[in-house]
């Protein structure tokens, strides 16, 4: 199957053996495979390195933290330099591809790397990157065919950088990489596929096409079962396939924009004590949020609704609650080590996030305060 959207996704079971060919198209000879520790562990490195042709000078850079840090990047683009690499593959979850993007970006832009997010004007200064593909082994951020890239930076922040010239070049899709995931991952993962599909049907930018796929991408998560039949069946290829697919979806459907959930799962992950999951962060964020802008949103939660296979009246923040708790999630921010203190910190965080800008009702800094004391 071929997807046109932004960039050329080859999405099929098996589409990894395709790397080869990609990186000739794409007129790679010497990329920099930026991946991390986990997938090196468990020998998805090994796979990747033997799928290579050996006409491709490949090297690696294996320490993609949980939530990639301006370090890393740094510590990776010194890499790409000293092995005189062309091109950038991200390999892994959000956090790998999203690590790439920025590593691209600054293997041909001049000064720091902070410049180019969007809280600085990034977004009209970054200009075509080296080429980068994108290969996801996990099912949530839909990283492999979005704008943006998410970076927590040397000063604590967690920024967003965003442009079309960080959607990769190419991205392969194989759903059978994300088959043997672990439950908490697929669960995590999976509950940041479904945020970004039902915060882009509720920002007020009118475009239906891309609610159409977020709608889609809600049919499939939760009223075909993917993702509990994901969660309690690694080896299902059909609710992997749907998974991987309505993680393409959302992440097409946001190019509308997100909203406050996202702005304040963005502040929690900029702590790298907590080092704390950006997917599970929205699952367990998302229903404040849906009581928070139910009044403000039209009729968009009853189509939410049909989506889901629930009847029109449905309230959608305790099916979210429910399946949190069907698929292992946990209750509330306090479980994930998060507390009251932190609330003014979080706060500052979540005002100045560009998600903001298509949220369908903003919170003020006393329901900012309100609502992650909800969550905790």
């Amino acid at each position: 199957m071929q997807l046109n959207y932004f960039n050329r996704p080859y999405f099929e079971n098996g589409a990894i053996k395709k790397i080869s060919d990609i990186l000739k198209n794409q007129e790679i000879k010497n990329p920099l495979i930026c991946t991390d520790p986990g997938l090196s562990s468990i020998g998805m490195t090994d796979q990747i390195r033997n799928l290579i042709s050996d006409e491709f000078s490949s090297t690696f850079y294996e320490e993609t933290p949980a939530n990639p840090t301006e370090k890393a990047v740094m510590d990776a683009l010194e890499l790409y330099k000293a092995n005189c690499c062309d091109g950038v593959i991200g390999f892994g979850g959000g956090s790998s591809i999203d690590l790439a993007k920025a590593v691209a970006l600054m293997a041909n832009h001049d000064g720091n790397l902070l410049n180019y997010s969007v809280n600085e004007g990034g977004y009209e200064k970054i200009t075509e990157t080296m080429p980068m593909i994108a290969i996801p082994t996990t099912s949530g951020t839909g990283s492999e065919v979005s704008v943006g890239s998410l970076i927590t930076m040397n000063d604590g922040r967690k920024l967003i950088f965003a442009s079309p010239h960080l959607i990769p070049n190419a991205a392969i899709c194989d759903p059978e990489l994300t088959i043997g995931l672990p439950p908490v991952l697929t669960a995590g993962s999976g509950m940041d596929a479904l945020t970004h599909c039902i915060e882009a049907i509720l920002s007020p930018i009118n475009d239906p096409p891309a609610e159409a796929v977020g709608i889609d991408g809600i049919e499939k998560i939760i009223k075909e079962e993917s993702l509990i039949k994901a969660c309690k069946d690694g080896q299902d290829k059909e609710a992997r396939w749907n998974m991987m697919m309505a993680s393409t979806e959302g992440a097409m459907a946001f190019s509308k924009g997100l909203g406050a959930v996202h702005s304040m799962s963005h502040a929690l992950g900029a702590n790298q004590e907590l080092r704390l999951h950006h997917g599970t962060l929205n699952a367990v964020i998302l229903p404040s949020v849906l009581r928070f802008n139910k009044d403000h949103v039209g009729n968009k939660y009853s189509r939410i609704a049909r989506a889901m296979g629930k009847n029109e009246s449905t309230d959608l923040a305790n099916e979210i609650e429910k399946l949190n708790g069907d698929i292992g999630v946990p209750s509330n921010l306090g479980e994930m080590g998060v507390t009251e203190d932190m609330i003014p910190k979080l706060v500052a965080h979540a005002i100045t996030d560009p998600s903001n800008l298509t949220t369908p009702r903003l919170p003020s800094q006393e329901e900012w305060e309100k609502l992650f004391l909800e969550c905790i």
